[in-house]
């Protein structure tokens, strides 16, 4: 039998990438930080090292919430919180991004009501589950009143604004099958892939990844919204930028922001992930605005737009 090939799962993330803040253990409350330091003892790191991804992690709660939803009438979200997280360990720091399910859930049923046509969105939640999760939520907003999720998601693409935090520096491309087509992976220490299946030799799914500290994520954002307002005060842009520096005031200063393309490499392949710059294509525009140079920032702009305007047109491609 040692020809046959074991396959280890059906399941594939979905097309969508994620930005993801990790705070520091010392950042939570008890008795969060009680739960979590022992979540972390019994579960282990899902990256032990800056340049590892937690792209198994990620299919590991996709499993999850698909037999979750296994023989079960539609459920609008989780009966209760996830008890569950990313973790990474950076120069022996522990840092934790909860799933935060149920709060991804309300925020997902928002999108649906406000994208699908009613019949539709009806057939898949009746609008008595609507009216239950919306009556849930509201009770639960009143008792957290300062809840935020560690988490943002978008399908099919990865939102321009999104790549303002971050610089080509704090790229990692984690090859799957057989690794990249010019030689051995960025980000991966020994260079070594797998072979057919998606995932190198040890198991890790392929990932392409920003990570940065908070600091340098705050500052990134200030200046490119300075540097926007002044040129396209009215620019989507520059609200983009508004709306991130924002969410990452949320959160401690010494946590870590990560940008993760998600179930996205498998849409884009080995290819155009290798050749992929896009945060350090987004940083020369905002060097030519702020020298000046108008045409040059919106021609970069221009292209990295259209690029992800492709890639979210497959989302109606059959």
């Amino acid at each position: 039998m040692q020809d046959v090939t074991a396959v280890r799962t059906s399941v594939q993330p979905p097309y969508a990438a994620h930005l993801r803040v990790y705070e520091p253990l010392a950042a939570y409350p008890e008795p969060e930080r009680a739960h979590w330091q022992a979540y972390a003892a019994e579960h282990g790191p899902d990256a032990a090292e800056p340049a590892r991804a937690v792209a198994a992690a990620v299919l590991e709660e996709q499993r999850e919430a698909l037999a979750g939803l296994a023989a079960r009438t539609p459920r609008a979200l989780p009966e209760r919180e996830s008890g569950r997280a990313y973790l990474r360990v950076v120069d022996g720091v522990l840092y934790v991004c909860p799933w935060a399910t149920r709060l991804r859930s309300w925020q997902a049923l928002e999108e649906l009501r406000a994208g699908l046509p009613v019949a539709l969105l009806d057939s898949a939640l009746p609008p008595v589950t609507r009216a239950a999760a919306e009556a849930d939520r509201e009770r639960w907003r009143a008792e957290h009143p300062d809840a935020r999720p560690w988490i943002l998601t978008s399908r099919w693409e990865v939102p321009v604004r999104w790549f303002l935090p971050f610089g080509d520096e704090d790229r990692c491309f984690v090859p799957g099958a057989g690794g990249p087509p010019d030689g051995p992976a960025e980000g991966l220490a020994d260079g070594r892939g797998g072979a057919g299946t998606g995932e190198d030799q040890r198991g890790r799914p392929a990932a392409l990844f920003y990570l940065v500290p908070m600091a340098q994520a705050r500052r990134r954002v200030a200046r490119a919204f300075r540097a926007l307002r002044e040129a396209v005060p009215d620019g989507e842009l520059v609200r983009g930028a508004e709306r991130v520096g924002r969410w990452l005031e949320e959160f401690h200063p010494r946590s870590l922001v990560e940008l993760d393309y998600g179930g996205l490499v498998h849409l884009l392949g080995p290819e155009r992930l290798l050749a992929d710059r896009s945060a350090g294509e987004l940083e020369e525009g905002l060097r030519a605005l702020g020298a000046g140079d108008t045409a040059e920032a919106l021609r970069v702009y221009g292209e990295l737009t259209l690029r992800w305007r492709r890639v979210l047109a497959l989302r109606h491609a059959n």
